[in-house]
């Protein structure tokens, strides 16, 4: 297994870890108050528990090399981890939602209220470090699965200052009722969120292209190493996890020979490879009369 591989699962299994920690505080913050709005946030903490250990299966399902069954490999795995993600996001946002109208029905000011801010407020800050990394690293991974687990801890975060600052409110104001609102307002948060990562993963599982900056990338190196062909056209990108899927034709003389043909397209693979990590390429090589005048004319 690669240095890369092996990173991205050791990220998966701290993100668990980091999990259950956050989780066992914001339980804790929940029991000594009695409050909504920080059950509302401790349901949240269980979600990412979840979604952590679907987020590992699917990172170490993903690193499973190409075989008879899945010739392309396993990458998509992790968009779908990132659907469940989303589904469990929204569920957690559903129970939210009843709790706070049971507590909006019958409001009651929490018990211990600074002990409970204050527990929640280190649950917190642990939350926005781990978030942070998870971003950063799922980008420079080109991991689905670790960068929605951190966009969506990043959501718990914001959720969870809102519900700091509103009991605060409560503890200043003594209206009880503010309790259950808030617990309204981040299920509502959560269900954005939710909406969100289903968006992005469905775009992976459909095919995406790659961004047009990297588009245009591929498309200038083509133009400028292929010397000895004519045109590139019917150029192609999707991306699935962390690989990308380049395929085109490439049109040549018809006279050419066989090996010349071979040698451009290895130029072309090669320059391809420098540019774009983790890369598959197909190029179909065609003769002069298959040229449509159309997409690439080769420098």
């Amino acid at each position: 297994m690669s240095i890369t591989a092996n990173r991205t699962l050791a990220i998966a299994a701290c993100s668990l870890l980091v999990g259950v920690i956050v989780l066992g505080l914001k339980l804790l913050a929940w029991y000594i108050t009695g409050s909504v709005a920080l059950y509302s946030d401790a349901l949240e903490s269980i979600v990412n528990v979840v979604t952590a250990i679907v987020a590992l299966i699917a990172v170490k399902l993903a690193q499973k090399p190409a075989d008879a069954g899945m010739p392309y490999g396993y990458y998509k795995a992790e968009y779908f981890s990132a659907v469940i993600v989303g589904v469990m996001i929204i569920v957690a946002a559903i129970l939210i939602l009843r709790e706070a109208y049971f507590g909006f029905m019958s409001p009651e000011l929490p018990e211990a209220p600074t002990q409970g801010l204050l527990i929640s407020a280190f649950a917190t800050v642990i939350n926005l470090i781990w978030a942070r990394v998870l971003v950063r690293q799922g980008r420079k991974l080109r991991s689905p699965a670790i960068e929605a687990d951190g966009k969506h801890l990043m959501t718990d975060v914001v959720s969870t200052i809102g519900v700091l600052i509103g009991l605060g409110l409560v503890i200043l104001t003594g209206w009880a009722v503010i309790d259950p609102i808030l617990a309204a307002l981040v299920a509502l948060n959560i269900l954005w969120s939710g909406w969100g990562v289903i968006r992005e993963s469905v775009g992976g599982l459909m095919d995406v292209a790659v961004p047009p900056e990297t588009g245009k990338t591929i498309r200038d190196i083509i133009a400028g190493n292929a010397d000895g062909a004519l045109e590139a056209h019917d150029i192609r990108t999707r991306q699935a996890g962390k690989m990308t899927f380049i395929d085109f034709h490439l049109v040549v003389p018809g006279t050419m020979t066989v090996d010349a043909a071979h040698s451009i397209c290895d130029s072309l693979e090669a320059k391809l490879r420098e540019a774009v990590e983790d890369v598959q390429i197909t190029i179909h090589v065609e003769p002069e009369a298959k040229a449509k005048h159309s997409g690439i004319v080769v420098l």
